[in-house]
């Protein structure tokens, strides 16, 4: 329903005896009609996308999956560990960057944990020496460990993902899949998997992974108190992370001249470690046939020979306690 349609529908049904041409009254005054109605099908048709599980966006996403009771996760801020060469007090503020960090709690005589004071994964990226906002004497402070990671505001998709696993995956009366469910709703829970009976009767392990599809040493601690306040009664819970395994690549590649060596490695690491991501907790083998595809679909890629994955040439067994990291990839130019 264009505004030429409408606006053509309409003169349609003016009789051939008025003048219908453009810059005629009956024009003038039928054209801005069919535009407004052009712009009303328009927004009809947006508000339909808006109210779908499968198109909404934003604030109308959380509209949508509210109905399920389910939330978006917040934000969080990120606890870091503070060294300083002399003891400061609670409440000075240090910035590094784009940063700036509140000291919250002593540790020791000279480590402190301080909070982000900008919401998300920003608060994880940086260490080194701290800026002395606050001008404390005769003191130097560092930003060394993550105590907490910070992590940013659900994305769109995850949200959308999760609403989906819920109402396919029907969790009730504290089975597997409500493990997961509740699992999932700690903020920076990317996945989980849930071992039932893993040790006996009345125990389940949950392993998670951030939402990188990576190990956090925080994230099970996380997890395990979320699940605890929500578990049936009875249950002994075990929150884990997987073990990681190391899976290494080494090719000689012949280049078909379009790009550097160097480009060839950047743009495989990536779709290799893309490729990690998307199996894990879903698949537990991985394919020495796939890895050679997406070498030989990387661009600048004419060939490759002598592929090796953890040093032979066959799929590697991922078991079920474990996620698949990329370990070292060496890529050598053959002439």
């Amino acid at each position: 329903m264009t505004y030429e349609n409408i606006l053509k529908d309409m003169l349609s049904r003016v009789t051939s005896d008025v003048d219908k041409r453009e810059g005629s009254v009956i024009f003038d005054a039928l054209a801005p009609c069919a535009y407004k109605l052009a712009e009303t099908y328009f927004k009809l048709n947006n508000f339909i996308d808006l109210v779908s599980a499968d198109t909404a966006v934003g604030e109308y996403l959380d509209r949508v999956v509210a109905d399920y009771g389910i939330k978006r996760k917040a934000a969080t801020y990120a606890v870091r560990k503070v060294e300083a060469t002399a003891p400061v007090d609670i409440g000075t503020r240090w910035g590094l960057k784009d940063t700036t960090y509140v000291i919250t709690e002593k540790m020791s005589d000279t480590e402190y944990k301080a909070k982000c004071e900008q919401l998300g994964s920003i608060g994880n990226q940086y260490s080194g020496l701290l800026d002395n906002i606050d001008n404390v004497p005769d003191v130097a402070a560092a930003l060394t460990d993550i105590i907490i990671s910070g992590e940013d505001e659900e994305t769109d998709d995850s949200l959308r993902a999760r609403f989906y696993n819920q109402i396919r995956t029907p969790s009730t009366s504290g089975n597997a899949d409500h493990y997961r469910k509740w699992a999932m709703e700690v903020a920076g829970c990317g996945d989980a998997k849930v071992l039932p009976l893993w040790n006996g009767n009345g125990t389940v392990k949950v392993l998670v992974v951030d939402e990188n599809m990576a190990v956090d040493e925080a994230l099970p601690a996380a997890v395990a108190a979320h699940i605890e306040t929500v578990r049936p009664i009875g249950a002994a819970v075990t929150v884990e992370s997987p073990q990681e395994k190391v899976i290494s690549i080494s090719a000689g590649v012949v280049l078909d001249g379009s790009k550097t060596l160097n480009d060839v490695y950047n743009s495989f690491s990536k779709a290799f470690s893309e490729y990690l991501k998307d199996i894990v907790f879903k698949n537990y083998s991985i394919s020495y046939a796939r890895i050679g595809s997406l070498l030989l679909s990387t661009d600048g890629v004419a060939d490759y020979v002598n592929l090796l994955v953890n040093g032979g040439a066959a799929n590697i067994t991922i078991g079920e306690t474990e996620v698949p990291v990329a370990g070292t990839i060496a890529l050598t130019e053959v002439v």
